[in-house]
């Protein structure tokens, strides 16, 4: 946790506390002396049969805490917190070239990745703006960016595989749509926007993938990028079997360029996986907050824990 103060100044005052705790070692100190020099020990046990032993300092230690944590609040700290987005654009886009019909992944990478997308989708919060856009050959916008998710699961269930593989495109389809729908028709600044893009294999048609990175960077639009599949997939074409290995390098480059993420997944666990990993990601940001509740809290638990102790064992607050 990246904790500042934003008093730091007052965090002097733990040598207060630091000095508490030096007398009250000094004062268990001379408590242990005195009761060496007693010499009337069967007396002793008679006064006071039952010593408290380690029992005795967890009053102190308990007060000591909640006075640390008190100072540690009273200096106003803060750090990083995440906070839940009110809206943002997410675009989904399906790698759908025939490639996706490896088994690789059962019960395969096209029926796999459909139902990972599904859950995303499920999972993101309904004020954020969803989007979806299948590429193989070509690459089209399947359902423009909605709040209605139900659209957008709809249009995963309805996708259909086609030659090629068009990463490019893709990219140039999905920025394009995720910035129409994150300006601000206001004038204000917009919503945040992210690509999601799946895809198995290398970019076989269309503009490359190095132009259409340096224009989601331009556009300020990250690509998060997921290599889905095995080195060992295969389809059949013609009688034959091809193989379908998955090009990770090329989908890292991608996301690197545009200032995204990049994932790989070889199940449909890991893809699940993966995409909570992402929605949470998306779903929330971070920002400087004041956190000093959160240690006056803990040094209220702490004095609690002394009160009651010393209840229990000694009948008296500490």
């Amino acid at each position: 946790m990246n904790l500042s103060f934003l008093e730091p100044v007052r965090l002097l005052l733990l040598f207060g506390v630091a000095g508490l705790a030096v007398a009250y070692v000094r004062a268990q100190r001379r408590r242990r002396a005195y009761a060496v020099r007693f010499t009337q020990l069967a007396l002793l046990d008679k006064v006071a049969p039952r010593r408290p032993a380690w029992r005795r300092h967890v009053p102190a230690v308990a007060f000591l805490a909640a006075m640390a944590l008190l100072v540690l609040g009273f200096a106003r700290p803060e750090a990083d917190v995440r906070i839940p987005r009110e809206d943002a654009t997410v675009i989904v886009a399906v790698d759908t070239s025939v490639s996706m019909r490896a088994t690789d992944v059962e019960p395969s990478r096209f029926a796999a990745a459909q139902q990972a997308a599904t859950a995303f989708v499920d999972e993101l919060p309904e004020t954020f703006a969803v989007g979806l856009v299948s590429f193989s050959g070509t690459a089209s916008l399947v359902v423009a960016p909605t709040r209605d998710h139900q659209q957008v699961r709809a249009g995963i269930s309805g996708l259909s595989l086609g030659p090629a593989t068009a990463i490019g495109e893709a990219v140039y389809t999905s920025v394009d749509a995720a910035r129409s729908a994150a300006a601000d028709v206001s004038g204000g600044d917009p919503s945040p926007a992210r690509v999601v893009l799946l895809s198995d294999g290398t970019n076989t048609a269309g503009r490359p993938p190095a132009a259409a990175a340096r224009a989601a960077r331009q556009a300020g639009v990250p690509v998060s990028t997921i290599a889905y599949g095995t080195e060992d997939g295969m389809v059949v074409a013609q009688g034959r079997e091809v193989p379908v290995p998955v090009d990770g390098p090329a989908l890292e480059a991608l996301a690197s360029a545009t200032g995204g993420s990049f994932y790989e997944a070889a199940s449909g666990d890991q893809l699940r996986s993966v995409y909570e990993d992402i929605g949470q990601s998306v779903g929330y940001r971070t920002r400087r907050r004041e956190v000093a509740t959160w240690f006056i809290g803990a040094a209220l638990i702490a004095a609690m824990v002394a009160a009651a102790a010393s209840l229990r064992w000694f009948a008296r607050l500490p």
